[in-house]
């Protein structure tokens, strides 16, 4: 069981729920084992959801994701503002992370939030991560 103050979901997290893949029931439970109240998404992670399902033609699973997921529990959407944005610059080349990765961290950094995710890469970093329980 997970016991954190706060997680940060990444996107690669909600796409093995949407798409059912190998990972999927570690996906699941991480939105089943902890309150709504203690989860963040980025506003990066779901705008990639959505490029990932509407490049896949999956627009009504995009359009039951944030319904079901997003806003029918609660889950806070979460960025960096304008003058923010030059963080993940300075994060990418100190850990050595993609863009992605580092803007997350930004977040997490400035909510003062864990990240929950299934990317190895977090691990090279201060912060590190929380990976989802397997049920």
């Amino acid at each position: 069981m997970w016991y954190y103050r706060a997680y940060k979901i990444t996107e690669d997290s909600a796409h093995y729920l949407l798409l059912q893949r190998e990972k999927s029931k570690a996906a699941k439970h991480l939105f089943i084992a902890n309150p709504s109240t203690d989860l963040f998404i980025t506003d990066f992670s779901l705008h990639s959801i959505g490029v990932f399902l509407f490049q896949r033609n999956r627009h009504e699973t995009y359009v039951h994701f944030v319904k079901d997921v997003i806003i029918k529990t609660g889950i806070t959407v979460i960025g960096l503002d304008p003058e923010e944005v030059l963080a993940p610059a300075e994060i990418s080349k100190r850990f050595h992370l993609d863009f992605d990765d580092a803007y997350q961290y930004a977040v997490a950094q400035k909510f003062g939030l864990q990240i929950m995710s299934l990317d190895a890469d977090f691990n090279r970093t201060e912060k590190g991560r929380q990976i989802p329980e397997l049920q």
